[in-house]
């Protein structure tokens, strides 16, 4: 799949099949993420890869909208050290591997992090330092459905020279 596909087709996705996700398209999708722009080249990213089952039930029950992580065969977890640009350098990061799973026909849902309730708690249960910022949760795995998200038109959203 090229890039452009990618960016026009991936949509999240809740429902996942059983089938785990071979360690090398993880792996590829931590090199990805890692790839991602940072500012001044900080890359305070740390990237934790959650498979065991009760370790994504546990985060899945803290969120208010990630419940379908426990279901997942695989959570990413995207934590930043607390840098000036630490959430928008790990929501690049984030980006590239919703997009880089989509290229290996994975289905992934970002779940938010960094403004909610539970994501000091999250942080502590994965053993990351006390500062790290939760910034994003991502649930993955094969998809068990292809859900359609309409998008709004691109003459709705394109303004030239002004709004």
């Amino acid at each position: 799949m090229d890039a452009l596909e990618a960016l026009k087709t991936r949509r999240s996705v809740r429902v996942y099949k059983e089938e785990p996700v071979a360690r090398e398209i993880l792996e590829d999708l931590v090199d990805c993420a890692r790839l991602a722009p940072t500012a001044r080249n900080e890359q305070p990213w740390e990237f934790v890869l959650i498979t065991e089952e009760e370790m994504r039930r546990k985060i899945a029950n803290l969120t208010d909208f990630g419940k379908h992580i426990a279901h997942a065969p695989v959570c990413i977890a995207v934590l930043c050290r607390p840098t000036k640009y630490y959430l928008e350098d790990g929501s690049a990061a984030t980006e590239n591997i919703l997009l880089a799973a989509w290229a290996h026909g994975l289905g992934t849902c970002w779940v938010a992090g960094d403004k909610k309730p539970y994501a000091s708690e999250v942080v502590r249960l994965l053993g990351a330092p006390r500062d790290y910022k939760l910034v994003s949760l991502i649930a993955l795995g094969y998809p068990a459905e292809q859900p359609f998200t309409p998008k709004r038109p691109l003459e709705e959203v394109l303004h030239w020279e002004r709004y």
